[in-house]
């Protein structure tokens, strides 16, 4: 198998109501713990990081492990910089070898966002890359320093912000959030429908940690192709190391490495059969 773009895994995803899990990473283990399960399983995944988490895993050091850790799989795998704003990070990591990059100019007037994206698209054009945009406003962030609210898309712009970008996939907000969920949120699947009937293009769901299975794969029916994990993969890894720790015996490096390894991997095994409909 092989490195690909995030296009060539959700179109197909979304052709056939599938839906490709996109797993945030910030370590080695969890780049190998995602990648254990999806080669066990044999489904293709994305690997990706966001902009706000290279304070803590430098996109110089995690980057160039991500690009060959999917080279080197048996299952084609994309690698996407995850909510980017600034042009800078998003040309390095095209440079490193990300085959896609998440522009996010959400909190955006409409048109600037559409410019933006615009931009980002026609620089990663150059590198053979894809490009996931995003409209509308959800909930909370991935470092839970921020959170701009939620409000949802507007289903009557998708078609054009898809049109006028040249997006290959469109992020939406239909209630979800970013981390940990106070309470069970209620998912307007109907504006979802929507949104899947006029923007011609697959879609994406952020904030899926704490979601219910149901929910995910009435997401996937009304067009979802890519969600993202995040919150849940950081907790088990944290989780996994803890109850190492405190097990009985002689603690190394090496048993705190395989234990969060892992922990990651048991959390995108459940994720992919979810996502994929594996038993």
């Amino acid at each position: 198998m092989s490195l690909v773009t995030m296009e060539t895994l959700v179109q197909k995803a979304w052709t056939e109501g599938s839906c490709i899990p996109a797993f945030n990473v910030g370590s080695l283990e969890m780049i190998r713990g995602a990648i254990w399960a999806a080669e066990e399983l044999n489904k293709p995944i994305i690997i990706q990081i966001a902009e706000r988490l290279l304070k803590h895993s430098p996109l110089e050091y995690i980057g160039p492990a991500m690009v060959n850790a999917a080279k080197e799989a048996n299952v084609d795998i994309a690698v996407n910089m995850d909510h980017s704003s600034s042009l800078d990070v998003i040309e390095k990591a095209l440079e490193l070898g990300f085959t896609s990059v998440m522009y996010d100019g959400s909190t955006d007037p409409y048109e600037d966002n559409i410019s933006g994206t615009r931009k980002v698209y026609e620089l990663a054009s150059r590198y053979g890359a894809s490009v996931e945009g995003k409209l509308g406003l959800v909930g909370g962030s991935e470092d839970g320093l921020s959170d701009h609210g939620i409000k949802c898309t507007n289903p009557e712009l998708s078609h054009d912000f898809c049109e006028r970008t040249g997006v290959s996939a469109l992020a939406v907000a239909i209630g979800n959030a970013h981390g940990d969920y106070p309470a069970a949120p209620e998912l307007a699947f109907d504006i979802l429908e929507e949104i899947n009937e006029n923007a011609g293009k697959p879609l994406v769901l952020h904030g899926g940690s704490g979601l219910t299975d149901d929910d995910f794969r009435k997401a996937i029916s009304l067009g979802i192709a890519k969600i993202n994990i995040g919150t849940v993969s950081f907790k088990n890894v944290t989780k996994f190391a803890g109850d190492y720790l405190a097990s009985e015996g002689k603690q190394d490096y090496f048993g705190l490495n395989g234990a969060m390894t892992q922990g990651m991997y048991e959390n995108a095994l459940r994720h992919i059969k979810v996502f994929t409909g594996v038993e």
